[in-house]
This record gives structure tokens, sequence and C-alpha cells, in this order.
């Protein structure tokens, strides 16, 4: 007797992926995004092989993200009001041809200001792109699966930073130069744009309550400052990103000085690999074995894991160990911000979603720019220790800091409002 096929379960990462439209995006979106890491690994390692210096790798990782942080609160205000579907496909477009700008620029060993500027662009476009994709996601799965949604794609994102790595590694190893494998990435944009162009999004139903210039520019945090849960949850992941994650964009520095694996080497390939890869199954965890747990419990334990993990490598100087500590810390990183993410879309209306997203934006990638620029000095003149062991005193402090239990029962907010919202993302939350 045939058995009939299992109904996944509402919020997880097979429900989320029996909707058509979100399964094409993801797909091409998984793809551009492995060129992306290829870019994202190579590209600093050429910078701190030409120059020696953490704060040049510190500036470009700035002119990439930077934009985020200038640049999201006009972008969500564009999120919530034009066609969704078109900010991705300009951004994106601009994207891959500023990326064969890159090509250019490198193959022909140009001034590093020129490669800082053009990479300045690619992060204008991005941070234009990005509030605008992660504000669509609810469109294509609904309320009650985008917990799925966000784990999935975390999953793309960091499957994206294992895949990345190791393609370049081994393109590396057949004689691919640093400037063609920044084409490679270029290419990559094509699988999103031909998936783009089978979706139509179209502009959230919502208010326009009329508001002009600054008034509208700052509807986003207005939303945020009258609601203690969103605030609480993006000043701590804003504070995440500045203090705790500047080894990311310093991760070359990092590994030539604690590890002794050059930046340029295929072992710093395959070590980034490996913690992407743990990162891969951080995001996944939280659509699979952790999609019925409280989400404000795995917030916690997240901080409290990362926190041991940094503190471990920081401290230890054998690449077997960082290979090891790595990927658990990777795993921590992004099951601790996939499901600060997952709190913050599940608790906001779909007519305010791209201007929250803004500030999501700001808080998440915004601010680790920042953050490379004020320690990437540091770990020049003293080394890459101290500026570890401070990332992860502060994690354990967010322990404390992000307890939503609490602050929820303070504000008279009942365990099952998370799962009630998810029902209905027009409903009235609590303040």
């Amino acid at each position: 007797m045939l058995k009939t096929p299992r109904t996944p379960r509402p919020g997880s990462a097979r429900a989320a992926l029996a909707h058509r439209d979100f399964r094409t995006l993801w797909t091409g979106m998984f793809a551009s995004n492995i060129g992306t890491w290829i870019q994202n690994v190579v590209l600093p390692a050429y910078v701190y092989d030409r120059t020696g210096a953490a704060w040049a790798v510190g500036l470009m990782v700035f002119a990439q993200l930077g934009p985020m942080l200038l640049l999201s609160l006009l972008a969500g205000v564009v999120a919530d009001r034009v066609d969704r579907r078109r900010i991705l496909f300009v951004g994106l477009l601009a994207q891959m041809v500023l990326s064969v700008g890159l090509f250019a620029l490198v193959a022909s060993e140009a001034a590093l200001a020129a490669l800082i500027a053009v990479q300045a662009g690619v992060g204008i476009a991005n941070a234009f792109a990005g509030p605008a994709y992660s504000a669509a996601l609810p469109a294509l799965v609904g309320p009650r699966d985008l917990k799925g949604a966000i784990a999935l794609n975390s999953v793309q994102l960091n499957g994206a930073r294992v895949i990345g790595p190791v393609i370049a590694a081994i393109l590396a190893t057949w004689g691919v130069t640093t400037s063609q494998l920044l084409l490679v990435n270029a290419a990559t944009y094509l699988f999103v744009i031909a998936a783009l162009m089978r979706l139509h999004l179209g502009v959230p139903a919502g208010v326009d309550t009329g508001e002009q210039g600054w008034a509208r520019l700052s509807s986003g945090i207005r939303i945020v400052r009258q609601r203690a849960d969103l605030r609480r949850l993006l000043v701590t992941m804003a504070s995440f990103s500045l203090i705790s994650l500047p080894y990311i964009g310093l991760f070359p520095a990092v590994a030539e000085e604690n590890f002794g694996i050059a930046a340029r080497s295929s072992t710093f390939k395959w070590l980034y690999a490996v913690w992407g890869s743990g990162a891969l199954v951080g995001a996944l965890a939280v659509g699979t074995v952790l999609v019925g747990w409280d989400t404000r419990r795995v917030i916690r334990r997240g901080f409290g894991a990362f926190a041991v993990l940094l503190a471990a490598f920081a401290v230890v100087s054998s690449p077997v160990a960082a290979f090891v500590i790595g990927f658990g810390l990777g795993a921590a990183y992004f099951a601790t911000t996939t499901a600060l993410l997952t709190l913050v879309q599940a608790r906001i209306a779909d007519h305010e979603r791209g201007r929250v997203m803004s500030l999501w934006f700001m808080a998440f990638g915004g601010t680790v720019p920042v953050g490379n620029l004020i320690f990437a000095p540091v770990v020049d003149a003293a080394g890459a220790r101290g500026v570890l062991l401070l990332g992860a005193m502060w994690a354990a402090i967010l322990v404390w800091a992000c307890d939503m239990v609490r602050l929820d029962a303070r504000s008279g907010r009942r365990d099952s409002d998370l799962e009630e919202s998810l029902d209905d993302p027009f409903e009235p939350r609590h303040a």
C-alpha cells in the first residue's frame, strides 16, 4: 500500500521549499552567492598580501559593507514603496557590472584606491538589494513558513561560504588567478537575475501615511523606538557585529598571525571553508532540529557557545586546533544570528518590513566594517588575540543582556505570542 507523503511541519525548511517561487529565487541566490564568497575570500587576501596591513583589509571591507550603514534607511523606505523585484534586478545587475570592473583592476594591478572605489559601488548596490530581498521572503512563503525560509536563506549564504572558498582553492591549484576568480563571481550573478525574471513580487500592501522627507526616512526608527523587543534585538545585533565579529573581516590577519597560515595559501581557503561549514550547520539547525525550540532560548545559548569558542580560537596557535574550533565557532555564530533574524522578522508587519529590515542590515552588516576600522590598527600594533578575547567577553555579556524571555514577561507578552504572530503578521503587537 502506498504511503501518504508526510506534510512538512509548518515553519520547517521542507515547508519553505514547497513554495515554488521561494525555491526558484533561493536556488538562484545560492548560485550567485557562491561567486560572492569566492570574491569575499580572495579579494581581502589579495589586498593583505599586496600591502601586508590589516588596516587596508579593513578599509576594503568598509567599502563593501559601509554603504549598508549609510544608506539602509533610504533603502528600507524604497523597499516598502517600490516593486521589490525591480529593486533586486537593478541592484544585482549593477553588482555584476562592477564585479567585471574589479576583475579588470586586479588584472592590471591598479591602485588600491581604484579597487576601493569600485568595491564601494558594489556595496551601494547591495545596500538597496539586501533589504528588498529580506522584505520579500514572507511574500514568497507566507507567515507560517517564514522561520524555515529564514533558516534556508542563512543556509544558502553559509553554503556559499563553504563552496565558494573550496572552488577558489581548487581553481587556484589549477593556476586560475585572483582576477579570473573575480570574473567567475561576475558570471554567477546571471543565475539570480534569471530567477528574478520568473517572479512577480510587487509593492507591499499598506497604509501610505503621506510622510515626506526625514519623517519618511526615519519611520523605521520610529517603529523600533515604540517596540522594546525590537529595540533590544537590533541593539544586540549591532553591538555583537561591532565588538565580536571583526575577526571575520580580518580573517587573513588572524590566520597569519595566530596560526601561521599565509593569507593567499590554499590552507587559508580551506580554513575559511571549514568555518563556513560550521556556519552552514548552525543555520540549518535553526530550520530543522531546533525548529520546535523557543527561539529566544536558542539566542542565549548561542551567545554562550560563541563566547567560549571565540576565546578558544583566540588562545590556540595550532592550525589543527584552529580548524576544529573554527567549525564550532561558525556554527554558534550563525545559529545565533539566524535565530535573532527569525525573531525580528516574526514580530513585524509586511508593510513595515522593508524599513525595519533596513535597520537589521545596518545592525548586522553595517557595523561590521566600523568594527574592522576600529580594531584593524589594534591587530597591526598588538596582534589579534586581544581583539578576539574582547569579542568573546562581549558575547558572554549578551547572554544576560539579550534575555528575551525576561523582557517579554515584563511587557506582558506570552510564550505563545511568537507563534500567533506567524499566523497573522498584521496582528497588533504588544508595546
